[in-house]
């Protein structure tokens, strides 16, 4: 199975343009192939040189409007690079976090802050690879963050603890979630702000780099007395909340992306393999226990395709909220799910040496698990189905 015959059949419908991404990000990964990614995984480093070539390109302004510096495309083209990266065998986590930060900045920010920060964005000059919004006690329920952000004349003063962020000490800017108002359980979203933080003036900031299994590098930051201009601050004090509710939609959709192309990529190894793969005489994709499972992934693969590509142009054109957050949420939950599969079947297929950490096997089986667990955790995806979407009685309080 050739990428071009997926890339035929599946995505007929393709622009110009988007082709020519796709074109460009496969000239990009030619120079970026397996041993390289084996190479940072032992490592346990950020991609680097990867990461540079990719922001050449011009790929950070994806989402940025002409007038910024950007191409103006939406949120189906960069889930459609992050597919590319990562059916080539690459790992596209280092570069999609700016997106949905970036689709915050273009919805709800300032004229000045996009003038400030967009075009430098879009040009690869500022790097905003963190995003900050976990804490030690509010994972999912974002509600409960604490970290506090007290405003004094000009500027905020920032306070308080994140854990599991994301590349901070790669980047020039991160995308901040704090309180400036305290809790209030009758309205438990309100009092939520966001902030862009420029990490190259920032003083008050301690990141302690977390040992992870992969897909580093990860950090706790421990925030005291952090100084953020007024101007940074992004959308409406208190309404931060309602601004992050877009985005986390154009993060599960860019994962989404991830992992359908992480589970093309793994179907190709594993059917490559079986077919030269002799055993007993014979290549052992021709036995039905090692066919039947890379049939069957691959046939959940096209449906994960589908939602995924219903939710990107959903997003993109506008829909009613409650429809885009259903397809957004199931495109996460159920690429993670393929893909999750995908990596086990082609650990089975390649036997020992899917074990092997030289067949790059069960990188991406490691890779693939923190979906099942993150951003947002697949039970939770399923309890909001049911009680957003079919009506069921809810398991906890929003």
């Amino acid at each position: 199975m050739s990428q071009d015959l997926y890339l035929d059949y599946h995505h007929r419908d393709l622009k110009e343009h988007q082709r020519l991404l796709i074109s460009n990000i496969r000239a990009l990964m030619e120079r970026y192939g397996d041993k390289y990614w084996l190479e940072v995984d032992a490592g346990e480093r950020f991609p680097e040189e990867f990461v540079r070539e990719y922001l050449e390109l011009g790929l950070a302004g994806l989402m940025i409007p002409e007038e910024y510096g950007g191409a103006g495309y939406g949120v189906q083209e960069a889930a459609l690079v992050m597919e590319e990266i990562s059916a080539c065998g690459g790992t596209s986590y280092h570069v999609r976090a700016m997106y949905y930060p970036i689709d915050i900045i273009v919805k709800h920010g300032s004229k000045q802050l996009k003038e400030k920060y967009l075009p430098r964005i879009a040009k690869g000059e500022l790097r905003l690879f963190a995003f900050a919004v976990t804490e030690p006690e509010a994972g999912s329920d974002t509600a409960r963050i604490s970290t506090y952000a007290k405003r004094e004349g000009d500027r905020y003063i920032i306070n308080g603890r994140k854990i599991f962020i994301s590349r901070v000490r790669e980047s020039d800017l991160m995308f901040l979630v704090a309180r400036t108002s305290p809790y209030n359980p009758e309205k438990r979203y309100d009092g939520i702000s966001l902030f862009l933080v420029d990490l190259r003036e920032a003083k008050g900031i301690e990141a302690r780099k977390i040992k992870v299994m992969a897909l580093g590098p990860v950090y706790e930051l421990a925030i005291e007395n952090l100084e953020v201009p007024a101007e940074n601050l992004v959308g409406e004090e208190g309404r931060g909340f309602r601004h992050l509710l877009g985005a986390l939609n154009a993060e599960r959709i860019v994962i989404a992306g991830e992992l359908v192309g992480a589970t093309r990529y793994l179907i190709r190894r594993a059917v490559e393999y079986a077919s030269k793969r002799i055993v007993f005489g014979k290549p052992i994709g021709s036995y039905q226990g090692v066919q039947f499972p890379i049939s069957s992934t691959y046939i959940e693969l096209l449906a994960a395709d589908e939602i995924l590509h219903r939710a990107a142009r959903l997003y993109d054109e506008g829909a009613e909220s409650r429809i885009v957050g259903l397809y957004t949420n199931a495109a996460k939950y159920y690429a993670t799910e393929v893909a999750w599969k995908a990596a086990n079947t082609a650990m089975d297929t390649f036997g020992g040496y899917g074990y092997a950490w030289e067949t790059g096997i069960e990188r991406k089986l490691r890779e693939i698990r923190l979906y099942k667990v993150a951003p947002i955790n697949q039970n939770l995806i399923l309890a909001y189905i049911g009680h957003s979407i079919l009506g069921l009685p809810r398991s906890y309080e929003p």
